[in-house]
């Protein structure tokens, strides 16, 4: 019933390699595109594109010259170029951002650099000049 001789797949699927996380230490410097699955850790320099369905961790002495796109990402280091995120944007107080950003979330500690034009992308809350219903069931009833 219960048999060892399963073998197992030689090659990792996709979602078992994505969740390790990719490592550009400092000191580091890639000219090139870079693409991914998994998260990253750039405490480097990448001078290229970047792109990624996972999250985006720059340290303080990390840097990117170019495009960034994924999902969400957390600053402390630098960046220059393009930012897209489908998610959020953390700046820690070291970070120092330059260029063009589009993200759906915002969060910026008190001594960060955010040079850039922003674009939020996400829900819009309708504002409308009409009374709340309780009001106006209110003023039917007075009638």
């Amino acid at each position: 019933m219960f048999s060892s001789d399963r073998k197992k797949p030689k090659h990792k699927s996709i979602m078992e390699t994505s969740t390790q996380q990719n490592i550009i230490a400092q000191g580091t410097k890639i000219v090139g595109d870079i693409a991914s699955q998994g998260p990253f850790r750039i405490d480097g320099t990448v001078e290229g594109n970047v792109k990624t369905s996972g999250k985006v961790v720059v340290g303080k002495s990390g840097f990117i010259k170019g495009t960034l796109q994924g999902e969400n990402a957390d600053f402390e280091g630098k960046f220059s170029g393009k930012l897209i995120l489908s998610g959020t944007l953390s700046l820690k107080s070291t970070a120092h951002i330059e260029g063009e950003v589009h993200i759906t979330k915002l969060a910026v500690e008190p001594g960060a650099t955010f040079n850039a034009t922003c674009s939020m992308k996400g829900t819009v809350k309708s504002i409308s000049n009409e009374p709340s219903r309780p009001q106006q069931a209110a003023a039917a009833q007075s009638k």
